[in-house]
């Protein structure tokens, strides 16, 4: 009995992400289709691992469960850096994220100066993903996840 509800469970859970593939693809938003499809796998899927960044220098980390810890989803934030320096994202949480410049979806400017994206290989996919972004000029520089728009956070260029 215990088995055919371990099936049973995997079988829903399976039919759930090919249904959010599906309706994502009708509606023409394959990308969130199959974020919201890996975020589902996630949840059932609990084990995780960690990450170490060695890049060095200027690092901001996405924290584990981010989605969910607005200005703290990132860590430092703010972060200080100075002009000329790259500034280094990891995803350190095990669901997609976004790294995009701008204070969120309805910016008409978001993503002009920095985005990660939601697909190619610069996209914050998988836990341990890096993103990185060198800034030319002084300024303090907001950013947000595309995905989850209330994990804000800025960098500080002097």
């Amino acid at each position: 009995m215990v088995m055919i509800r371990m099936s049973t469970q995997k079988s829903i859970a399976i039919l759930g992400i090919v249904a959010v593939i599906a309706l994502g693809v009708s509606l023409g938003s394959l990308p969130y289709a199959l974020v919201s499809a890996q975020q589902s796998a996630n949840m059932t899927n609990s084990s995780s691992t960690t990450s170490t960044n060695s890049t060095g220098g200027n690092s901001v980390s996405i924290v584990p469960n981010a989605s969910t810890l607005a200005d703290k989803a990132f860590a430092p934030n703010p972060l200080n850096a100075k002009v000329g320096d790259t500034v280094t994202w990891t995803n350190k949480d095990t669901v997609f994220h976004t790294v995009t410049s701008g204070i969120g979806p309805s910016d008409t400017t978001h993503g002009k100066e920095f985005d990660s994206g939601l697909s190619g290989p610069t996209a914050l996919t998988t836990q341990g993903k890096t993103f990185s972004h060198k800034f030319m000029t002084a300024g303090e520089f907001p950013y947000f996840c595309q995905l989850h728009p209330t994990m804000v956070g800025k960098v500080v260029v002097k």
